[in-house]
């Protein structure tokens, strides 16, 4: 490479973040040149900060530098419906229904989907803590919003399963996504138009 050796090496960690290509990974390492020392210091201490600091919610296993989430808070103060949960593959996918702002309830991150051919079963991911917040509610409504795939039409039958003989109103996001596609990559008006068109599942 031409760069120097110490360039190349941002280079080479720019490119470990899921979407930075080659040609983005040099420009955001030659934009850092430019950039004053002190925010490039503060840059490394806010990214050491968030990996050391972040972890997962004890409640729904989101993302949160606490011991719950800031929404789950809200939930127990009354600010957020705490009968509906809507079900989600990551937490990634959390901060993009709250972009939307048009949802009042709770999540609950499940941290991947059932797929047998890799390996990954329902005790491999967390499925038994929403069965324990499903079973404290007293009128609850599951919304699972999993990716249209193989994996994530498994685990919205293993989950219909789970809650069919129990007074659970169960239903999915609307089909006009695109099969295969992550929900965080999905625009706000696609992903509002979905859960405001949610089927229930018979």
């Amino acid at each position: 490479m031409i760069y120097p050796d110490s360039l190349n090496k941002s280079i080479e960690y720019l490119k470990k973040f899921q979407g930075i290509g080659d040609k983005s990974a040099e420009r955001m390492a030659l934009s850092m040149l430019d950039m004053p020392i002190e925010d490039v210091e503060n840059l490394s201490k806010y990214l050491l900060d968030a990996r050391k600091s972040l972890g997962k919610c004890n409640r729904c296993n989101s993302l949160t530098d606490n011991e719950i989430c800031n929404i789950c808070k809200l939930s127990d103060d009354g600010l957020r419906d705490v009968n509906t949960i809507c079900v989600l593959e990551d937490y990634k996918s959390v901060f993009a229904f709250e972009k939307s702002g048009k949802y009042n309830g709770t999540y609950h991150v499940l941290g991947g989907l059932i797929s047998p051919v890799d390996g990954v079963g329902p005790d491999d991911i967390n499925i038994s803590s929403l069965i324990k917040r499903v079973d404290s509610l007293s009128n609850p409504e599951i919304i699972i919003a999993l990716r249209p795939s193989l994996e994530g039409e498994t685990t919205t039958l293993y989950i219909k399963k789970i809650f069919e003989n129990k007074n659970v109103s169960i239903s999915r996001l609307s089909y006009g996504i695109p099969m295969g596609v992550e929900l965080d990559y999905l625009d706000e008006l696609t992903l509002i138009n979905a859960l405001n068109d949610r089927k229930k599942i018979s």
